[in-house]
C-alpha cells in the first residue's frame, strides 16, 4: 500500500510542492512547527533514510540545502532546522523549517492541520519558490 507522501507525490492527494524532480520532491507539511515548514523526499518509497542508496540520500540533503537556504530568505530566519524523525510516515523525509532557537524543534508545537490558515500556507509555499528561483534553482513546479 503507497504511503501518504507517494499518493501526494502522485497527484491523488493535495500537497503545496515548492520542488519537483526526477527523484526528489519538496511539499509543505500539513501539521507545521511555523509556516514555511517543507518535507523534503524521495520518490523512491523507501521507510529509514539508512536503507536509500548514497547517492539518492546525497541528491536528497543537497536538495534539502537548496530549501533550507530559500526558507531562510523566504521568512529572514537566522537558521533553518533540518529534522529526520521517520516515525509517523513510512517513507524517508527531511523536515525544513524557518527557526530562530532550538525550542523551535518541538513538534508537540506543530500547528494542526485544521489550525493553518490556508492564505498563509499558499504564500509560504510562493515565498519559497520565488527564493529558489532567485537562486537559480529550477523548482519544476
Amino acid at each position: 500500500m503507497p504511503s501518504v507522501f507517494t499518493k501526494i507525490i502522485n497527484g491523488e492527494l493535495p500537497g503545496r510542492f515548492v520542488y519537483r524532480d526526477d527523484s526528489v520532491v519538496a511539499f509543505l507539511t500539513i501539521e507545521p512547527l511555523a509556516y514555511g515548514h517543507v518535507l523534503v523526499v524521495p520518490i523512491e518509497e523507501t521507510d529509514k533514510w539508512t536503507d536509500l542508496d548514497p547517492a539518492t540520500w546525497a541528491h536528497l540533503n543537497e536538495v534539502a540545502q537548496q530549501i533550507g537556504q530559500a526558507v531562510i530568505a523566504a521568512f529572514g530566519s537566522p537558521r533553518a532546522g533540518y529534522i529526520i524523525a521517520g516515525f509517523d510516515v513510512p517513507h524517508t523525509h527531511i523536515h525544513v523549517f524557518p527557526t530562530s532557537k532550538m525550542s523551535d524543534y518541538d513538534f508537540s508545537k506543530a500547528l494542526g492541520m485544521n489550525e493553518t490558515d490556508p492564505q498563509k500556507m499558499d504564500d509560504a509555499a510562493e515565498r519559497i519558490r520565488a527564493a529558489l528561483s532567485s537562486a537559480g534553482v529550477a523548482t519544476g513546479v
